[in-house]
């Protein structure tokens, strides 16, 4: 069995804690690969390699910076289809699925090529006597990423991309259950121009973890992942005193109005909900139709489109709605909250809870679920599920739908789905989170607006990717600077006023 490696000074490293973690293919429940952890002491050698790297790499002149971007979109377009295959390997989603993880990222490399623009600083002229002011925006120096299993490619770009156009030197620290597409994304970087040392990748657990978070060298920190760790990760970051954005978990509401159009908010539910088996932080988890009508009538539309979603391996074609989801955990635990909603007293519509897929028994398949009259008070309803599974939740107003997403804990997306402007105007001001859709059902903005939630779903003050990601990555450095008039003048020693 083949084990993989660390990345490090451009180069592929063996690991040498002695531990590993398993690494499955989801569709088999089989190990393809051994992941080594590091210890403290290879996260630290990897950090002080960056360190030594970054400050040639800050100097280059940002337009060089961004010609690296430039070529490590070629080459992502040119290996495509092998990263694709990586991807769906390892976590298991579809081709035309990781190929979109793919892309989403790639998105953000493509504005990172107009990192000069974005770089540019501020300057006045004759604020006072002779005196000129202006800022600068210089990178932080070495920052870490920890990112999760469920975009594998998207995250580590949407969080390195940035950092490394604003000319930091990145430690990323990837998932352990699906880490070879970010190696091999950083041998691409490498090969679009990166120097040596200045992109490291560190597979490891809470070890590396932690001692990311308790490096002085280290002064900024990106996180996605649970809300639990995220807290965690922000508070003990803040306490060391770096930088901190941390991206937690979610419960995204659709709402759908008496006035809607229920073929299109059908299809839109079962998209969101399903695709990618429900391992998405934008994933559509609670339906809630507006009136008796409404539900019984979205309901009768839902089931048949559920029933036909075709669950496979990736290998089984392009037509797969969706893939087992990532590991023999992840399945017990999705399980385990569907018999939770049925004690509870959810009405379970679509039943998958015995699904097996002929020849692939021991993979971690869970096949789509339907709930209906599910309630405030359920675990399927409070918990971020992370699974083929989507409950139904009846309004009786439009207030009391909009309420239900604004109480909740989490607040990353939500979508309303109407023909009437005025309360699609009215939503989307008075909504409490931080992404929201209008007759959009997974509302992710794109590369140049900045993606990220509220409540307990963000951790930290500036978002992911867009303009948000520069200011992130950077810091402001603002000069006040006078020249003398001519030395026969003579010496001054006080400041003179800013008339």
């Amino acid at each position: 069995m083949q084990d993989l490696t660390h990345f490090l000074n451009g180069e592929m490293v063996a690991g040498t804690s002695g531990r590993f973690d398993d690494v499955y293919n989801p569709a088999t429940g089989e190990v393809q690969y051994k992941c080594p952890m590091a210890s403290a002491a290879e996260t630290t050698s990897a950090i002080e390699a960056a360190a030594a790297a970054q400050p040639a790499w800050g100097a280059t002149n940002p337009q060089k910076r961004a010609r690296v971007m430039m070529a490590m979109v070629g080459l992502m377009n040119r290996d495509m289809d092998k990263l694709a295959e990586a991807l769906s390997r390892e976590h298991g989603k579809t081709i035309p699925d990781a190929k979109g993880d793919l892309q989403r990222g790639l998105e953000v490399i493509e504005y990172c090529i107009g990192a000069p623009q974005m770089l540019k600083g501020e300057f006045t002229d004759s604020a006072g006597p002779g005196i000129d002011m202006y800022s600068m925006r210089q990178p932080l120096g070495v920052v870490g990423s920890i990112m999760p299993f469920n975009f594998p490619a998207m995250m580590p770009l949407w969080h390195v991309g940035p950092a490394l156009a604003c000319g930091n030197a990145v430690v990323l620290k990837p998932s352990e259950r699906d880490p070879s597409v970010p190696l091999m994304l950083a041998e691409l970087f490498v090969e679009a121009g990166l120097p040596k040392g200045v992109f490291q990748v560190v597979n490891g657990d809470k070890e590396a973890v932690d001692t990311i978070l308790d490096s002085e060298i280290i002064q900024g920190v990106s996180f996605v992942g649970s809300t639990p760790i995220a807290q965690y990760i922000y508070s003990r970051a803040t306490a060391n005193g770096k930088r901190a954005q941390c991206f937690g978990g979610a419960k995204n509401h659709m709402i759908v109005m008496p006035d809607a159009d229920l073929d299109q908010a059908a299809d839109a539910l079962v998209g969101a909900g399903f695709g990618a088996a429900g391992e998405r932080c934008m994933a559509v988890s609670v339906a809630v139709p507006v009136g008796e009508e409404t539900a019984d009538a979205l309901i009768e539309k839902l089931v048949p489109r559920i029933e036909k979603l075709k669950v496979g391996p990736y290998t089984a074609g392009d037509d797969v709605d969706m893939g087992p989801v990532v590991t023999a955990a992840a399945k017990q635990r999705i399980l385990g909250l569907i018999n939770s909603g049925v004690e509870q007293g959810a009405k379970l519509v679509v039943d998958n809870r015995d699904f097996s897929l002929q020849g692939y028994e021991d993979g971690f398949f869970v096949g789509p679920h339907l709930f209906d009259h599910v309630t405030p008070e359920m675990d399927i309803y409070k918990q971020e599920i992370f699974g083929p599974v989507l409950s139904t939740v009846r309004a009786g107003s439009y207030e009391e739908a909009l309420k239900l997403a604004m109480d909740h804990e989490y607040g990353n997306g939500t979508a309303i789905f109407t023909r009437d402007g005025d309360t699609a105007r009215d939503f989307a001001s008075r909504v409490n989170i931080g992404m929201v859709g209008i007759n959009v059902p997974i509302p992710v903005p794109l590369a140049y607006h900045t993606f990220g939630g509220w409540k307990k779903s963000m951790f930290g003050d500036l978002n992911q990717h867009g303009p948000d990601s520069f200011k992130f990555y950077t810091r402001t450095k603002t000069v006040t600077a006078r020249w003398p008039s001519g030395i026969k003048e003579g010496g001054e020693f006080n400041f003179k006023a800013m008339d």
